[in-house]
Parts: structure tokens; sequence; C-alpha cells
């Protein structure tokens, strides 16, 4: 996502860097871009004749339970790949990477998303931008030798987002896949990436158009049992990406006004039942939120002043981030398929690493 400075200088908690990670990471990122069963399809039949299976549909995104989290852990694969593993890990996740995301693979996902414009709209479209933006400018050449075939995939998206945005008159506030704000940042970021100013200025009208005028936001009102996002934060989070720094501080503190010592945005969930796949995005959530902290708290000290709402993100991110770690490399399968997504993203953002 947005690049940000390190939000403390010496990160003292070694046990939530990376280098502690990467391995137990790479293992589960293997299993869930190898693993074809159980796949929630979200496939509309259009008649009794259309039985294709997932693999079939999605030859590049058939595993790691479903198309979208397939995408994201494609993604991180990539970025663990990035970040060096153990030579071992490294080929393998490389192989998999060189046969999953194959050109015909990718024009047969691009075709998909053109012949149903809804599908995955916008959060399966952004991970998929940012995995062909990190396949673009990966510093792993095999992984950069699958770029050409991300093309048709690339123009596709942006043509969705494009007509979605024009023809939406409100943002979805939701803490789940819906989230319009989450969606934007992550297109956003991508779109900076692989050169694609048209996409880029879209995002940002958009956000003007749907965010600007927001104060007050009412954190006490998050969290709902589902949640994987902070529908307040992820907002913050995107105006941070496409505002200049002047506007952002002046917009950011009205925005997070009911932001205090005592909010429950800054304290970590619990979950009863870790094999309930509703409540298990809460675990998403700590990790979500922690990464949209550091960013937020990054740009809000841009000009080196002590804003203080800051400190109080700043002061939660450790605890959030460390909710869900345990969970992203567990047993239960509803936890496994996808939220080490996360917990890389916050800990990039949190080493001041993302680009």
């Amino acid at each position: 996502m947005s690049p940000s400075e390190n939000h403390r200088p010496d990160l003292d908690r070694p046990d939530l860097l990376r280098a502690a990670w990467a391995g137990r990471f790479a293992a589960v990122a293997l299993d869930n871009t190898t693993r074809e069963y159980p796949y929630a399809a979200h496939h509309a039949t259009s008649g009794p004749d259309d039985r294709a299976l997932p693999v079939e549909l999605h030859p590049a995104f058939a595993t790691s339970y479903d198309w979208h989290s397939s995408v994201h852990m494609h993604w991180l694969a990539a970025r663990l790949l990035a970040h060096g593993l153990p030579t071992e890990q490294q080929a393998a996740l490389t192989a998999v990477l060189q046969d999953h995301l194959r050109a015909d693979h990718l024009a047969t996902e691009a075709a998909y998303l053109r012949a149903a414009p809804h599908f995955e709209r916008p959060y399966g479209w952004a991970w998929l931008l940012r995995l062909a933006a990190e396949v673009t400018v990966s510093e792993v050449p095999e992984v950069r030798a699958l770029a050409p075939g991300f093309v048709p995939v690339v123009d596709t998206i942006a043509d969705l987002v494009t007509d979605w945005t024009a023809s939406a008159a409100h943002p979805v506030r939701h803490g789940v896949h819906s989230n319009s704000a989450f969606g934007l940042l992550l297109v956003h970021d991508a779109a900076r990436v692989l050169d694609r100013p048209e996409l880029v200025a879209t995002v940002g009208r958009t956000a003007r158009t749907w965010f600007g005028g927001d104060a007050g936001w009412p954190f006490a009102w998050e969290r709902s049992g589902h949640d994987f996002l902070s529908a307040g934060l992820a907002e913050a989070d995107l105006m941070a990406a496409v505002l200049s720094p002047e506007e952002y501080r002046a917009w950011a503190p009205d925005f997070l006004a009911t932001v205090d010592a005592g909010a429950q945005v800054l304290r970590p969930t619990v979950v009863c039942d870790p094999s309930d796949a509703q409540q298990v995005h809460l675990y998403g959530l700590d990790l979500s939120r922690a990464g949209s902290a550091v960013r937020i708290v990054a740009a809000l000290r841009t000009d080196g002043d002590d804003v203080p709402v800051a400190g109080l993100l700043d002061a939660a991110v450790d605890e959030l981030l460390s909710s869900g770690l345990e969970a992203a490399v567990g047993e239960e399968y509803y936890s496994t398929h996808w939220l080490a997504s996360f917990a890389w993203d916050a800990m990039e953002a949190r080493e001041g690493a993302a680009r």
C-alpha cells in the first residue's frame, strides 16, 4: 500500500517483524496456492449445463478456498519471494506462480471478469490489480517475467473500476469485501505502480466525492461480528493516499475526532469460536486496523507536528498486530486461507517497507 516512514525507530518487538514470520507464512502461502478444495465458488450459474469446475473457470485462482483469497495468497507468495526465503521454499513458490500465472490463464481470468462485471467488486479487483503491480516491479526475475500476461487483466480492471465509480452515487461503508474505501485504496496504489495515471485520477476524484465531506466518523458503532475492516480507518487510509499532506492534515482530525484513549477501535477483538468462518474475520480486523493505523500516523506526522490522535493510533499498533498472528498460521482453515496476507501488509507498513 502507500509508502510510509517507520512509525517507531527502534521496532522493539522482534516477534512482530517479518523476519520472524516469513518462513511460516511461506508454508501457509504454499499450502493455499496448491489446495484446490474446499473451494467456495461464487459463479452465477447460467443454466443446467453450466457445470464447470473452479479450475476450468479460474485456471489462475482456483485455490485457497475462494477466488479473492486465492488472488491475495498469490500476492503474498510474490511478496515473500521478494523478501527472500530459504532455497526450498523460494523454489516451490516460484514454481507455483509460474504455473498458475501463465498468460493463457490470466487471459481466461480477464475474459471472465469482463463477462461478469460485478464479480468480486471491488475487493477481488483490487487484490488482482495489486498482484499485477507486485509482479510487474518484482525484484525476482522469474516473477517479473510473468508481467506481460497481466496486461489484459489490468486493462479489464481499469475499465471495470472506471465504469463502477462513474455509475455509483454512494460508497459502500460495511467492514467487509464490499467496502469501497479499501478497494479504492488498493486500486490507487497499484495504479501508481503500474503507471496508470488516468486510473489514479479516477480513484482520487471518486474518493474526494464520496468521502471528502465526512467528519466525526462514529467509531463507537464499529465493529459488527464479522467485520475484517474498520470502515472508518479504511476511509482515513484511502484519504491519506489521495489528498495532499496539507489537505489530509486539515481533513483527518475532524474525521477522527471521536477517537479517544478509550475507543474500542484501538483495542483487539474477541473471537469466541475460531471455527466460525464469520467470527474469524475479527482476527483480520485487528490486522487490517494495525496496517491502516501505521499509514494514517505517518500521514499525520509528515510536518513533524504532534497530532494527539496519531499518538493514540500509534500506541495501538503492536497489540492489534499481535492479536491475529497466531491464527494466520494455525490449524483452522477459515483463518489460514487469508489472514497471512493482511498480517504481512501490516508488518511491511510497520517496518516502513511497503511501497
